[in-house]
């Protein structure tokens, strides 16, 4: 399985705790953070890194870093991770150990507010749920939205997950998608 991954103008590769600087910029900033939970500060940022690099599944859950690849620039995060119902966080206990968590597998992303509306996050996720559904064993992946959170609704519709309507995630109410590896592949077809 490669978990280095390439789309037409991205580079996602596996977050590494010497990518602290990307951390702090997008999870100290408020505006990137309106949707997700809401700012860290740079020491927990720091203190967290250890724990949010760690990889399961053989490497296919967990988080990867968003690279344009022209400028080599870190526009953000993509990952596909346990998602928390009743927890506000990923709980990182899941991410560890030979086989997938026992649980639903969330796509997600926070990019830069200078990446933001160019399409990045779209390209991110499509390329991670062909990953998922073509190198891992999953047959579904969900998202969760902020209600208000409308342009990340429309990314996870480009990328094919439907809607579902309200939902528990993250200890809150959320808007839900889903995608199961049979829409994913009937979806291509019809692409291609």
């Amino acid at each position: 399985m490669r978990l280095e991954l390439e789309s037409e103008r991205l580079l996602l590769r596996l977050l590494a705790e010497t990518d602290w600087d990307l951390g702090i910029e997008l999870l100290t900033d408020p505006a990137v953070m309106k949707y997700v939970g809401g700012v860290a500060t740079r020491e927990r940022v720091m203190e967290q890194m250890p724990v949010v690099t760690r990889r399961c599944a053989g490497g296919s859950i967990g988080i990867w870093c968003v690279i344009e690849k022209a400028t080599k620039e870190k526009l953000g995060t993509s990952v596909l991770l346990p998602l928390p119902v009743e927890e506000n966080d990923t709980n990182w206990d899941l991410v560890a150990g030979d086989d997938l968590p026992d649980c639903e597998i969330e796509i997600g992303y926070i990019l830069r507010p200078s990446a933001w509306g160019k399409g990045y996050a779209t390209e991110a996720a499509t390329r991670l749920l062909t990953f998922a559904f073509e190198e891992t064993p999953l047959e579904e992946i969900v998202a969760t939205t902020d209600t208000g959170n409308t342009a990340s609704q429309r990314v996870l519709e480009k990328c094919g997950l439907v809607s579902e309507g309200l939902r528990r995630a993250y200890a809150q109410q959320s808007l839900g998608f889903r995608i199961t590896r049979r829409q994913w592949v009937e979806r291509n077809q019809k692409a291609s």
